[in-house]
């Protein structure tokens, strides 16, 4: 790995050091696990204690942290900003050649530009587009069709259907499937009928899909995931879903079909979206929430109960059983008092 001087590292996320800044670190490491000659950061000032007793050579802080740290700093407004930034430089990720691997099947009619780079048994399909610098590590597919933009990586094991469209500098991860069949079925007697899909995918520039997520086509138009959105592992986006720039969807969460999500919003981890709803622009919705209807103001959202211990959730339980019953009781209560007061007037 290659070391970086503190006064580099300083270049690089816009900060200014306090110390040494010829000193040298070569990985990164959290403030309680770092060794000498890795850099780390402190960006909650709950951390304090463990900045204080560090052994990181260096550890990115916002000014009014350098007074407490025992090390080297390198000062910023935003440390867990400029950690993302440095943390490419030590990247330990495979950088894969350009060229085709020789068990790779690609096909004739598939167009491949300058500097891609294709795994050992991936599958390159009639028609597919794969632009500058693509890379489809092993076992991966791109289907019929399909169009992969500048310096999109597929990780290995990832299944792009036909008619997909991705925006460059995309990065899918290992076991993804772009583009399967939506949800879709028509009653048909005691089953079910199946509704073709002729829709695709487009998914726009720089988004990050996680591990094992599926987005699905839509049944008669596209779903579209939009500029800089980033999504965890095992999400699930149904059929003609639209999600807004630069929103951010966290581990099994699941948003059924034709629902709108808009731009900068923030969908915590098992939430559930039902069909047909629209989400505005510069929304939270937090961990568990089931949301059932639309909603169209910013803000932070939640449902369901936080845990709690055994016996109190029993009692909380029941009572919550009983609220429909107290609310009639309560409503007759007022209708009583109300009359007794028409009478006495």
């Amino acid at each position: 790995m290659k070391s970086m001087t503190l006064a580099q590292v300083a270049e690089c996320t816009g900060g200014r050091v306090e110390g040494d800044d010829s000193l040298e670190v070569s990985a990164l490491g959290t403030l309680q696990s770092a060794q000498p000659g890795q850099l780390s950061f402190l960006a909650n000032p709950r951390y304090r204690q463990s900045l204080e007793s560090t052994r990181a050579t260096a550890v990115l802080c916002r000014p009014d942290m350098v007074a407490h740290n025992p090390v080297a700093s390198i000062v910023v407004d935003d440390p867990y900003g400029a950690f993302a930034d440095i943390s490419h430089r030590f990247d330990t990720a495979p950088s894969p050649e350009p060229g085709i691997h020789p068990r790779a099947l690609v096909a004739d009619t598939a167009m491949l530009a300058d500097n891609v780079s294709i795994g050992a048994n991936a599958i390159i399909e009639a028609g597919a587009v794969l632009e500058d610098g693509v890379v489809v590590m092993a076992n991966s597919v791109v289907g019929a069709g399909s169009r992969l933009g500048q310096g999109v990586r597929l990780w290995p094991n990832v299944t792009i259907y036909h008619g997909v469209v991705i925006g460059p500098r995309t990065t899918i991860h290992s076991g993804a499937v772009i583009g399967a069949d939506g949800f879709g079925f028509a009653p048909a007697g005691a089953g079910w009928k199946k509704i073709a899909q002729v829709g695709g995918v487009r998914i726009g520039a720089d988004v990050d899909i996680g591990a094992g997520t599926t987005i699905d086509r839509g049944a008669i138009e596209d779903t579209v995931i939009g500029d800089g959105v980033i999504i965890d592992n095992q999400v699930q986006i149904a059929h003609n879903v639209v999600i807004g720039d630069h929103t951010a969807i966290a581990g099994k969460a699941g948003i059924a079909g034709s629902a709108r999500v808009g731009r900068n919003c923030v969908i915590a981890g098992a939430v559930g979206i039902a069909g047909h709803l629209d989400i505005c622009d510069g929304v939270q919705i937090m961990a568990m929430s089931l949301v059932s209807r639309s909603i169209n103001e910013p803000g932070v959202y939640a449902s369901g109960q936080p845990v709690d211990q055994h016996a109190n959730w029993r009692k909380n339980t029941v009572r919550i059983r009983q609220l429909d019953d107290l609310f009639r009781r309560v409503k007759r209560l007022e209708k009583c008092s109300q009359d007794n007061g028409d009478t006495e007037r």
